[in-house]
């Protein structure tokens, strides 16, 4: 098992294109056989069921490893299947978990780490990643008629059509909030349109290694074409976490955005934390201290949240539960994972 250390700028290597060789050919078909049986072999020992995770969809797992080879290894936690903890009960009171050390380089918890999982509102770590990667912070976005297209009982940050607002404030809307409309604005103002980003998502979660994964949407609203996995989640936000302005957007609590509408009147929105470690709702164990992260709840997703936390030497670790069957399940779940596996190590 191997993991991020504390260097987090570190970025994965890109693979060498190889040339084609008349001399190699031989040798190129005997690898492709090799790889094609390790791939099989690692996905009939990973497959499982958890039917209450994907509502329609059969849940699959697939080969953990393609993180063991080179690419991967010097920078990520990895695992070849579900990891055992003293004090964690695997059941389904959750679709999936996991807790990942990122200094001491080891996966301490997994359960259902490969499995498909719908995501709900974690997805938007995805896009926060994309538009700190793409997109220029200090950018004014205005809002389309389409980004506040949303429903009264979704989560939205107060947008309204024709606003014009930072780049930075709807990276702070969409982590701390969860603004829907800010992930679409995001989305739009990006790649052009709310298709072409999620074009843009796919290609990225799949450059990050996370091929469990498949995303229709910015936001998370339930399709059953969009999944992850619990392992999917951690790629991403360990990716995300190598960026200090991401960090410093999760540890705001709370944050007072400007917009000026389109009659060019301004006015302010304060965010806090969505997750109930920054609302107040919860508390950690004694000598865990939870930085920041992002929630997810629809009905076919259950309850989600993946943190950034350390314990009291400074040791930093990410926390992912998901598809708890209520919120007070999901943080019972979570400082039972902290006491069980950051407090006992």
């Amino acid at each position: 098992m191997k993991c991020t250390n504390n260097n987090y700028r570190r970025r994965r290597r890109r693979r060498r294109r190889r040339r084609s060789h008349a001399g190699k050919i031989a040798g190129l078909l005997l690898c492709l056989v090799l790889i094609a049986g390790g791939v099989t072999a690692g996905a009939a020992f990973f497959l499982s069921s958890n039917n209450n995770a994907v509502g329609k969809y059969e849940s699959r797992a697939y080969t953990a490893n393609l993180y063991q080879g080179e690419m991967f290894a010097e920078d990520l936690c990895v695992s070849t299947g579900d990891v055992a903890l003293n004090g964690m009960q695997d059941d389904a009171s959750v679709h999936g978990a996991g807790l990942f050390n990122m200094k001491d380089e080891n996966v301490v918890y997994g359960y259902h780490l490969y499995d498909r999982l719908y995501p709900a509102s974690t997805t938007k770590i995805l896009t926060a990643y994309i538009a700190l990667k793409y997109g220029n912070m200090d950018d004014q976005v205005t809002v389309s008629a389409h980004a506040t297209d949303f429903n009264w009982d979704e989560s939205v940050c107060g947008l309204r059509t024709g606003d014009t607002v930072s780049m930075y404030d709807l990276v702070c809307g969409l982590m701390l909030h969860s603004g829907n409309d800010a992930a679409v604005a995001i989305a739009e103002h990006i790649s052009g349109s709310e298709e072409a980003f999620v074009e843009l998502m796919n290609s990225e979660a799949a450059a990050l290694g996370a091929t469990g994964s498949h995303f229709m949407n910015p936001h998370g609203l339930h399709d059953e074409n969009h999944y992850t996995t619990a392992y999917d989640l951690y790629l991403i936000f360990n990716e995300c976490l190598k960026d200090d302005r991401f960090v410093e957007i999760i540890s705001l609590n709370p944050y007072t955005a400007s917009l000026k509408g389109a009659d060019g009147t301004v006015r302010t929105e304060t965010w806090i934390p969505s997750h109930f470690y920054g609302s107040g709702d919860a508390k950690a164990p004694e000598g865990v201290r939870v930085i920041g992260g992002k929630t997810g709840t629809t009905s076919q997703a259950g309850n989600c949240v993946i943190l950034y936390d350390e314990n009291a030497d400074g040791t930093p670790y990410i926390s992912v539960i998901m598809g708890a069957e209520d919120k007070t399940l999901l943080y019972e779940e979570m400082n039972e994972l902290f006491t069980a596996g950051i407090l006992t190590e």
